[in-house]
């Protein structure tokens, strides 16, 4: 079974101007064959180089593709490898076997600065001593100075930050900063935009109200894009499709209410926020999601499919509902500790039940998914 790797040592991160110099230096395309980002079964190490030390692996032969103005989020846990993968695409990072190509022709040996990729992180990487504009501007200095100006408005109007041109980087919030360095990003045109954990260092409201603007701000300017991130709501919200992995290796990649409503396995489940499984026959498994569960009263027929006792543990009023924490004796744990599982409460009591009360959880379908056994 293949091991999570521990985050490999990162070098340091590139001016904007390696990545988004010189676009036109990427090798032309082949004729016949598909456009975009494609991705052929990538290896990176870190480390090792000998026989007896073959070093690290965090990308373990991944294989995709990222369509002309397609949003694709690589999605995973610490360690799993997707920054790795993004940073060999940047060509921040050697690829020990397999291809990284655009518009069918192998990068191999094309230096950062001339592929014509854009990168964007999770720290924004602005420049004090420059304000608003001149950060935006950055990429696009050749550019002439009409031709300049006018891309700098229009990419602060599609990112909200119309008229901040002047504006001082240091009095920005860090939802502003992040919005000033994916202008700075959209700026020279990149062929393709690789962002990692863009908005990982800002709070949750913030991270969900920006997901939503990066996502119009991508559309808006037709931009293929690689999205990393840990956190499934932002990859739902903003790519078109999302590739999970694990290990270092691809474990599904799909539109996000297809992954959603059937995960390729139990492990895509569990990632993803699948609170239990329980045995629907030899081959397959219910996946509980995380309000997948209703919890009922007591009285009622309990030999019912899909309902079973439950003992509440304690309650929350979350996002205009009440979630409760309940242990459960769920089919086929063979007589092992009671399950603690979380279900909505019935009714519109914002109190909710109480530790030691009792009751019945039933099953939402709506909130499940059959996963293969």
């Amino acid at each position: 079974m293949v091991q999570t790797d521990p985050a490999p040592a990162r070098t340091a991160s590139p001016e904007p101007s390696r990545l988004d110099a010189a676009p036109d230096a990427v090798p032309d395309p082949v004729p016949g064959e598909g456009g975009g980002l494609a991705v052929r079964d990538v290896v990176v190490r870190y480390g090792g180089g000998t026989r007896t030390d073959p070093g690290t692996t965090a990308v373990a032969g991944v294989t995709l593709d990222v369509a002309p103005g397609e949003v694709l989020a690589l999605l995973g846990p610490s360690g799993c490898g997707k920054s790795s993968l993004l940073r060999a695409v940047a060509g921040l990072e050697p690829v020990a076997a397999g291809e990284v190509r655009w518009d069918g022709r192998d990068l191999a040996g094309v230096a950062v600065h001339r592929r014509g990729f854009g990168l964007m992180f999770q720290d924004g990487q602005l420049f004090p001593h420059r304000d608003v504009a001149g950060n935006v501007a950055y990429g696009i200095a050749r550019v002439p100075r009409a031709e300049r100006d006018a891309r700098v408005t229009e990419l602060l109007d599609v990112v909200g930050l119309a008229g901040y041109e002047r504006r001082a980087v240091a009095t920005l919030s860090g939802g502003e900063r992040q919005r000033v360095a994916l202008a700075r990003s959209l700026a020279p045109r990149p062929r393709l935009l690789l962002l990692d954990e863009p908005l990982s260092a800002l709070d949750r409201g913030l991270r969900e109200r920006l997901a939503l603007d990066l996502r119009e701000a991508l559309r808006a300017t037709g931009t293929t894009a690689v999205f990393v991130t840990h956190d499934h709501d932002e990859a739902f919200t903003v790519a078109d499709r999302v590739a999970v992995m694990d290990a270092g290796r691809l474990l599904q990649v799909a539109p996000p209410e297809d992954l959603w409503r059937a995960p390729a396995s139990r492990r895509v489940a569990e990632f993803l926020g699948y609170q239990a499984f329980v045995p629907r026959g030899a081959e397959s498994l219910l996946a509980i999601g995380p309000r997948g569960l209703r919890l009922a009263p007591a009285s009622g027929d309990a030999s019912a499919d899909g309902t079973w006792d439950a003992t509440v543990v304690g309650s929350v009023f979350r996002r205009g509902a009440v979630e409760v924490t309940v242990d459960v004796d769920l089919p086929g744990t063979d007589g092992g500790a009671p399950a603690r599982l979380v279900a909505l409460a019935a009714g519109d009591d914002a109190a909710g039940p109480g530790p030691g009360d009792r009751g019945r959880v039933v099953v939402d379908p709506a909130g499940c998914a059959v996963v293969p056994a």
